[in-house]
């Protein structure tokens, strides 16, 4: 006799458990606040950067600066070194490379081929 499954156990994989739009929305939360952007743009224009450099160009306290850095380092996109007492931030050209192919399949879904007849 087959076992009889629990109804709870018999759900579909759903779009939210889908890993590739988990990991979709841990990238777009990383870029969801402007000084983590203008983190990520200092460092192409600057390969790499110690806390003190964001400071100096950022409004910000170092702490509020070291938490965006740690927000882009879970993310994947940047990397950070230890220096002595310091630690050096760079991009991580994985997590880019990753991040290029997210933005461009979301370009690609959203295409206006995909909008005919809705509604």
């Amino acid at each position: 006799m087959p076992a009889i499954e629990e109804p709870s156990l018999k759900r579909s994989r759903t779009a939210t458990e889908d890993q590739d739009i988990k990991r979709c929305a841990q990238l777009s939360k990383a870029l969801g606040h402007p000084v983590r952007l203008a983190i990520l743009k200092l460092l192409t224009q600057r390969d790499t950067c110690f806390c003190g450099d964001f400071t100096d160009v950022l409004p910000l306290a170092q702490s509020t600066v070291s938490q965006h850095l740690k927000v882009l380092k879970d993310a994947g996109l940047i990397t950070g070194t230890s220096s002595g007492v310091r630690t050096c931030y760079c991009l991580d050209p994985d997590g880019i490379a990753e991040l290029r192919k997210i933005l461009s399949s979301l370009g690609e879904m959203f295409s206006t081929g995909n909008f005919t007849d809705c509604c």
